[in-house]
């Protein structure tokens, strides 16, 4: 059986199969549109590919117009070396389309037992019809996608929760988003609760010619979905003739409360909410949890994990809710060592408390274990930031893309690495294709905010920081982020409005003092920069990790305040 090409020219190589383009070893992150459209064009390679076979093949079922097309286009030049050199490969065909037009060596290699298989768990749908109990179907989905990430990460990959959440109550066919997301099996599934038992059906489909591989019809009672769970991923890998890594046996896999069960599926509903309510009552929702098991790691690891994320997020303070995280994802680790999240939030609390010996390989491990945890692939490339290992760092984030390619956080964290490796116009790039796919999410517009302020276009930072603070609600972080951009462009009135602003805030709304920091170095006033970085570091601010690589500290960099700082916090100056 054939694979799907490899296709080299000039110094790229690009890999049919993932949609990846290197230059020798480097890994280009090209986004998914832009790589499904160099996929095409190299496809006819010699021939002209007019616009309309580019939408419909690159845009299925989707109205979109030229403008999206050529900006794709745009950022297919820019990796191919920018307007100019790209023209060796991309020839623009008036009123027409595109061709491919560089000499090309097409390679197919036999398939061989050690390629990774991609796999699809599309939302489990709820059969009952009741919205209120989606919080169920979509926690099973997530609970079926950590299961089978661990299966043999080496030989299996499964696409991560939120890309899969972008499929829900969807009309596409099966072939069209394997083709979109390069996966060779989608997993579907129906659940229907009844009193006090489930009944689940589950199907196997391969995308490439759309056909049943294995099907089953379980009913079950709740606190055994666990077991049932194990027994699903077991079933699958052998569908897909995938060896099993060492796993407990499924005996070993223990039933929990019914009671316990759903609190844990609550309490996940609301902290992937990812606002600071929803996080504040899935706590609730774990503590419940506890109540009915007292043993259970999976509610100690939530606990652990939505307090790193309120405390990160700038919600509450620092240093006593990183140590409640703290807490929470040690208990989960006694109770059981192989909790992959639980590593995760730990490492990322060791991060945030500059604890750094043993770090990396924690968040290996926490990798290791929760290879669909997307998330934990960025603060892993945070802790390579903090170190002073940029490219190391871009390339374990783009790890995270490639596990969640369609999510807006995910997208928009890769653009903040390369931020902070001050790489502005491949991160424009990310950014822009983000926000082309989610134009109401707040994340890319204020990352793309902050990149515009270094390149100095200020006018366009400014337009996207206001659209991100009213997105998001005029949140703090976003306040922030605006009044950076009036300071740096020398509009002293209005960052010194915001400033104020938040400065009167404290007391009855938690902010970042390391935000308010920004705001003065963004405006070249060294005085308050450095009071209030003084403030942050008392307290035990998480983005103090970002010191040695946030531009937005360029100018302090000589004073030998900030080395002093810096210091203080565990690098070496």
């Amino acid at each position: 059986m054939a694979t799907e090409p490899e296709f080299s020219f000039g110094p790229y190589r690009f890999d049919a199969k993932g949609r990846v383009l290197f230059r020798g070893s480097k890994d280009l992150g090209l986004p998914p549109k832009a790589a499904d459209t160099l996929h095409l064009l190299l496809e006819n390679a010699g021939n002209v590919v007019n616009k309309t076979q580019l939408l419909d093949t690159v845009w299925p079922r989707v109205v979109v117009g030229d403008g999206s097309l050529a900006r794709t286009i745009s950022i297919l030049r820019k990796a191919l070396g920018g307007e100019d050199a790209s023209r060796a490969y991309i020839a623009t065909v008036s009123k027409r389309g595109y061709r491919f037009v560089a000499p090309l060596d097409r390679r197919i290699e036999p398939a061989r037992d050690s390629q990774r298989i991609m796999l699809l768990v599309l939302p489990f749908e709820n059969s009952g019809g009741a919205r209120p109990h989606d919080y169920f179907s979509d926690g099973l989905t997530e609970e079926m996608i950590a299961q089978l990430a661990r299966l043999n990460p080496q030989r299996l990959g499964v696409i991560a929760r939120t890309t899969s959440m972008m499929f829900k109550d969807h009309q596409r066919r099966v072939s069209d988003i394997g083709r979109e997301l390069g996966v060779q099996f989608v997993l579907e599934g129906t659940v229907r609760r009844s009193r006090d038992r489930m009944r689940i059906t589950a199907q196997l489909i391969q995308v490439s010619d759309e056909t049943q591989v294995w099907a089953e019809n379980y009913e079950r009672k709740p606190g055994d979905l666990l077991r049932l769970q194990c027994e699903l991923a077991a079933t699958i890998a052998q569908a897909t003739k995938i060896k099993l890594a060492p796993a407990p046996r499924i005996e070993s896999v223990r039933e929990i409360p019914a009671e316990a069960y759903e609190s844990l599926l609550k309490g996940r509903h609301f902290l992937n909410q990812r606002l600071e309510r929803t996080m504040r009552t899935s706590i609730t929702h774990f503590e419940a949890a506890l109540q009915h098991c007292p043993d259970c790691a999976s509610a100690y690891a939530g606990i652990a994990e939505a307090n790193v994320m309120l405390a990160c997020r700038g919600m509450v303070p620092a240093k006593e809710t990183f140590r409640a995280s703290a807490e929470a994802a040690r208990k989960a680790l006694e109770l059981d060592p192989e909790q992959g999240d639980a590593h995760g939030s730990l490492a990322h609390v060791r991060l945030h408390d500059w604890d750094w010996v043993g770090l990396d390989e924690q968040f290996r491990r926490a990798t290791e274990l929760a290879p669909s945890l997307a998330l934990v692939y960025y603060w892993y490339g945070e802790f390579l930031m903090s170190q002073g290992k940029p490219e190391e760092a871009i390339a374990t984030t783009a790890t995270a893309l490639k596990t969640d390619p369609l999510s807006p956080v995910v997208r928009s964290s890769f653009g903040m690495i390369l931020y902070l490796a001050r790489q502005y116009e491949r991160a424009s790039e990310i950014l822009v294709s983000a926000i082309e796919h989610w134009p109401q999410h707040f994340l890319p517009h204020m990352r793309l905010g902050m990149v515009r302020i270094q390149q100095k276009q200020f006018p366009e930072a400014i337009r996207e920081l206001r659209t991100a603070t009213r997105m998001a609600e005029e949140s703090t972080e976003t306040q922030a982020a605006l009044a950076m951009a009036y300071a740096a462009s020398g509009d002293r009135a209005n960052a010194t409005r915001i400033a104020r602003k938040l400065e009167d805030l404290r007391g009855r709304r938690y902010v970042l003092p390391y935000n308010i920091a920004k705001i003065y170095a963004a405006g070249n006033d060294r005085t308050r920069a450095f009071d209030w970085l003084e403030t942050a570091y008392e307290g035990g601010n998480p983005d103090l990790i970002e010191l040695n690589s946030e531009p937005i500290f360029d100018g302090l960099r000589t004073d030998r305040h900030l080395a002093h700082l810096m210091r203080r916090i565990g690098w070496k100056v």
